[in-house]
């Protein structure tokens, strides 16, 4: 098939490098010369395993290509994903000026019929939305799909290629069968294409990752309640994992999400229920939560050092908000590094593929080292932010002779208490017993 795939950021790529793998041809668009510039040689913009192998192969063979003109991808395309970006407003909502503004350029492209893809992150009701938008520059027939994404940043290949499900949301059922047929390369084993409702493929995107949050928001919620009264967070999180009512997924306890998804996510759902008179109070719950958590290694820290942390030294190991991305975005080591450094504490970081996005959002407030080691030089503990798999096995002998006072803050218990203690560390982790 022909596709357009309009927005070249995290979502566009990885799905116009998925679709042109199984032999689609398709043009990738984006607004960014300097951007599509680099894609042409193969150099990608975000870090994601196995993207850049799929990027080079699909630009070798010919089928993926990629440009800043709208007009010549709708023209040449059948079927058009808008992949664009809707940031969180002040208010909660999403802004839809770039998708407003890509699908009125999309209108005023078509040459005949034409399927439109909602695959960024919506509000409810926005098929309904870029329809209307779309209906006022053309005259050419069009139908929008809703076609959420489910995609985990460092994994988002796998669930690409091998999705637990793909939801379509259409009431026509010609549209249907002509998505499901170029989604059906992904699914040969089995799992599920659901045709749906727009409406109801719009809210099942937020359902998900509203649940996930909650999730995640009541483990951290069990693991500041053994703190205080002297259980262990992971023996809990096995004796629940092996119901089988509830499942091994997303029940660790650590320093709370961030990320692309789900924080932008659960804003924009609880907009959409204020907007509609009804209380999400689950929700809200899950996100007070997870700003509460973002501060809590702070907290953990001044209670071993004391409130003014001037003169201290703290090594932080990772800084994206999870492993095998370089994504920043709500990342807890932002909430972290404001509050040690308003505690007037100096801090040396070092992260294997974020630094650069970092940067750009620490500025200089921190020291930016070039190894996990040269990290703790100086330091008066040691905070494990992100669970980088180089970070699980380190020499503790060393990292022990390398930092001032043998104190390890592990805010994704990664680390064995027991051992750890065993060879005379201070260890504090989110909910383990001391």
């Amino acid at each position: 098939m022909k596709i357009a795939v309009i927005g070249s950021g995290y979502v566009g790529l990885v799905a116009g490098a998925c679709f042109a793998d199984t032999g689609n041809q398709v043009i990738c668009v984006d607004v960014d010369r300097k951007k599509v510039d680099a894609l042409k040689r193969a150099e990608i913009p975000i870090y994601e395993p196995g993207l850049e192998t799929l990027v080079r192969r699909g630009t070798a063979q010919g089928r993926i290509h990629f440009t800043t003109s709208t007009a010549e991808a709708t023209a040449a395309s059948e079927i058009i994903f808008m992949a664009v970006g809707t940031p969180t407003l002040p208010n909660g909502d999403s802004d839809l000026s770039f998708l407003k503004a890509a699908s009125e350029e999309v209108a005023r492209s078509m040459n005949g019929y034409k399927i439109i893809v909602n695959k960024s992150t919506v509000p409810i009701g926005s098929h309904r939305v870029v329809a209307d938008w779309m209906a006022l520059h053309t005259k050419h027939l069009f139908d929008v799909v809703s076609n959420p994404e489910f995609l985990k940043e460092g994994s988002a290949l796998d669930d690409f290629l091998k999705p637990d499900r793909v939801v379509i949301g259409t009431t026509k059922e010609e549209v249907y069968n002509k998505m499901a047929d170029l989604y059906a390369p992904f699914v040969r084993q089995g799992n599920p294409i659901l045709w749906m409702d727009p409406v109801s493929a719009e809210i099942t995107k937020y359902a998900c990752n509203s649940f996930l949050a909650a999730r995640i928001s009541f483990m951290n919620e069990l693991a500041l309640l053994c703190e205080k009264v002297g259980g262990d967070i992971e023996h809990i999180r096995r004796g629940m994992s092996t119901d089988t009512r509830i499942g091994k997924h997303f029940l660790y306890a650590g320093l709370g999400y961030g990320g692309s998804c789900f924080p932008k996510d659960i804003k924009a759902m609880l907009a959409t229920a204020r907007q509609q008179g009804v209380p999400l109070e689950v929700v809200a719950a899950a996100e007070a939560a997870n700003v509460r958590q973002k501060q809590h290694m702070v907290t953990k820290v001044q209670n071993h050092f004391g409130r003014n942390l001037e003169g201290h030294t703290f090594a932080l190991w990772g800084l994206a908000f999870k492993p095998n991305t370089d994504d920043m975005r709500e990342a807890p080591s932002i909430t972290i590094v404001q509050g040690l450094t308003e505690a007037k504490a100096k801090i040396r970081a070092f992260d294997p593929v974020a630094m650069e996005n970092a940067k750009s959002i620490l500025g200089n407030k921190i020291t930016y080292c070039n190894s996990a080691f040269e990290a703790l030089e100086g330091a008066d503990a040691l905070l494990l932010i992100t669970e980088w798999n180089e970070f699980r096995h380190p020499d503790f002998l060393q990292v022990k002779r390398t930092l001032k006072n043998p104190v390890i803050f592990d805010g994704r218990n990664t680390f064995n208490p027991r051992e750890i203690r065993e060879l005379g560390f201070t260890y504090y982790g989110i909910g383990r017993k001391v």
